[in-house]
């Protein structure tokens, strides 16, 4: 084992005015599945995937390509968009639900592989709210006092997760990551307004991965392979419709807004029906209620940031406006994010 870097800690500088996004950045594997193809391995269709769920295609990881390789990808374009090196990093969170290994963090290894020694790293586990989750997180560590610049990263390689004989399951999921850099700012208007981060285990069953026979709820429709991803659809998608909906409104109530203050809601990817409904009941233009399902099927964690990747790149998103990250996924687990960019 080598010796460990040196570090005397960190000491508090005194609490920033705000937090600033920074940069973001994306990566997705070159391999694009398309539903046609998905047709030829599973009792499937283009147009029944399509009708149902929004998706078209999706990316998936070839080998070699993994979360830690997606990861260090989407941080090391962010980083350049922010006109920083990988050293000005002093944290680095990942949410994910697919590591490479339990130990050591994926986190830690994208530390290292981007030549960041000694930030700290840690992977969180929320499944689809994991990114939305590490924003809220980040911006406590900065609004400390003890952290001025923190990575976030959401990324997946769902496609190695899926039972490929499981029509239900193996036609939603896709592969990418995206990532955000967060920083300290002397601007008081600037960073997070207004955060949720919250869960119901008792409803862990609806959305799981079981490794033995013990982990399979009474009754459940089991696909019959382990280590893969078991999903009750329709409780599921109620709980989805719900949990959207509730989050937003709550984010607004809390600060007397209106959904057409916003720039932008970035909503978690799960199913282009329930995005679009959410975006008629709050009476918003489709450019207002992100959606790139089609694109990149549920990349679970991984599907906000590359949300917000893609707004910023366009040019869609403004200093000084108001921007609502919103996800839910398994656990039960479900966040929001309101920022002032």
């Amino acid at each position: 084992m080598t010796a460990a870097t040196s570090v005397t800690g960190r000491r508090k500088v005194g609490r920033p005015a705000g937090v600033r996004l920074a940069g973001t950045g994306m990566a997705v594997p070159a391999k694009v599945l398309t539903n046609q193809e998905l047709a030829t391995r599973v009792d499937t269709s283009d147009e029944w995937i399509t009708q149902r769920t929004g998706i078209r295609q999706r990316h998936a990881a070839a080998k070699g390509e993994d979360v830690r390789t997606l990861s260090t990808a989407a941080v090391r374009q962010a980083l350049g968009e922010a006109g920083m090196e990988p050293k000005q990093l002093d944290f680095l969170i990942v949410g994910t639900l697919t590591p490479e290994m339990v130990c050591p963090s994926s986190a830690a290894r994208v530390v290292a592989d981007l030549g960041a020694v000694p930030a700290g790293a840690v992977d969180i586990s929320a499944a689809c709210s994991g990114f939305v989750y590490g924003m809220n997180m980040a911006a406590g560590l900065i609004e400390s006092g003890f952290y001025k610049t923190v990575a976030v990263v959401g990324a997946e390689v769902l496609t190695r997760l899926v039972d490929w004989k499981d029509r239900r399951t193996c036609v939603l999921f896709g592969d990418g990551a995206g990532a955000a850099i967060l920083t300290a700012s002397d601007d008081d208007q600037q960073g997070l307004l207004y955060q949720t981060m919250a869960s119901n285990g008792d409803g862990w069953q609806e959305l799981y991965v079981p490794r033995e026979e013990s982990d399979i709820p009474p009754k459940a429709e089991f696909s019959g392979a382990y280590n893969t991803l078991q999903m009750n659809g329709r409780e599921v998608y109620k709980f989805a419709v719900h949990t959207l909906e509730k989050t937003i409104d709550d984010a607004l109530n809390a600060h007397g807004l209106k959904a057409s203050d916003l720039a932008a809601i970035i909503p978690h990817q799960s199913n282009a029906r329930i995005l679009e409904s959410a975006r008629e009941r709050l009476g918003l233009p489709p450019e207002k209620l992100y959606i790139n399902i089609d694109r990149y099927g549920n990349t679970s964690a991984a599907s906000v940031p590359i949300c917000l990747h893609e707004l910023r790149s366009a040019g869609r998103l403004k200093q000084g406006e108001l921007v609502l990250f919103v996800a839910w996924g398994g656990g039960l687990t479900w966040s929001s994010s309101l920022w002032r960019l």
